[in-house]
């Protein structure tokens, strides 16, 4: 074969090909974001906020999700107030609606906004749901409207361990609960029994990471948004210092949300059984105070019909990825 012939042959297919790459390329997941998002609570704060990371982390990797609506969980109306002013700072020219769920948990069944905004984005289309805080508002919808399920892709929590794992941050002198799973143990019942599709990421997924002041001291800076989260991440960073030994805090939320978006820097146990399992309280903070509590548990060992994938581990690279997102350019 002439090799110049050869040559020029490959440069067309190459030419050809790039459009047809971006073409073939997908779309972005439709996603529905719900979330206890209760970071700089006047009440008691500093609280967590790994959820308002992951809420931005979705609004820049909107090539990869379209955010179609928000509801909160758990301290409602301030998860409200405060998804509305990132939306302000981090996403001003999408439109993007925010409702109001569950304020307590433990009400599955009882219809709110937030609830029956999700059942009529269901009957208009499929969605991928990223429930980053308790179950209470999709356990809800499920309960109400068993005929949606099947218009759900899948669900990500932000919950679940391997049998006996204990959640240890920092220098692991104090052992935390599951909260997402503790505070509405019911509502995680009614989501297997459904059968819809899960994905479980929590401490276990998320424990090896950690962002620190150097990580995110870039955002101290004259934007109002920017320098809002800093002074929360700060105080946040400081407390988890005091608790937990370590100047940080691990990003629980965005390995979730990280699942939809960056797959290929997750291992899973895929299609592994899960069981709740009632054990000795192995929690060490002042709100665990029961003798014993449930566990929401995967194992292959299990022979639980419920099942689920399992992320257990981020890889190098991930948490790059989050500092990423929190960058405005």
């Amino acid at each position: 074969m002439n090799t110049k012939m050869s040559y020029f042959s490959l440069r067309l297919v190459l030419l050809f090909a790039v459009p047809c790459l971006s073409i073939a390329q997908k779309t972005p997941r439709r996603l529905w974001f719900d979330t206890d998002l209760m970071i700089g609570l006047p009440e008691r704060a500093p609280r967590e906020v790994d959820d308002a990371v992951a809420l931005i982390m979705a609004l820049k990797h909107s090539d990869k999700v379209d955010l179609v609506g928000i509801s909160t969980v758990t301290y409602a109306d301030y998860g409200y107030q405060t998804a509305q002013k990132l939306l302000k700072w981090y996403a001003p020219d999408r439109n993007i609606p925010v409702y109001r769920g569950s304020d307590k948990c433990g009400d599955v069944g009882v219809e709110n906004d937030a609830t029956r905004a999700l059942a009529a984005a269901l009957k208009k289309e499929k969605l991928t749901i990223a429930a980053i805080g308790p179950a209470t508002n999709i356990a809800t919808v499920i309960k109400n409207h068993p005929e949606l399920v099947a218009q759900i892709e899948e669900i990500t929590f932000c919950a679940g361990r391997t049998p006996d794992f204990p959640f240890r941050p920092g220098l692991q002198k104090i052992t935390v609960w599951d909260y997402n799973f503790d505070k509405d143990v019911e509502a995680f019942k009614v989501i297997f029994e459904s059968g819809v599709r899960v994905v479980l990421s929590g401490f276990e997924c998320s424990s090896s990471l950690l962002l620190g002041r150097v990580d995110l001291a870039f955002l101290d800076n004259n934007f109002e948004g920017d320098k809002w989260l800093h002074d929360q991440f700060r105080a946040w960073s400081v407390k988890n210092k005091a608790f937990f030994g370590v100047d940080g805090f691990i990003p629980y939320d965005t390995t979730p949300l990280g699942h939809i978006t960056h797959p290929q820097f997750f291992k899973y146990h895929r299609n592994i059984p899960v069981q709740i399992n009632r054990k000795k309280n192995d929690a060490t903070t002042l709100m665990a105070k029961p003798a014993d509590k449930d566990y929401l548990e995967v194992s292959f060992d299990y022979p639980s019909k419920w099942r689920c994938d399992f992320a257990y581990q981020t890889l190098p690279g991930f948490e790059e990825i989050v500092i990423e997102s929190l960058q405005k350019k």
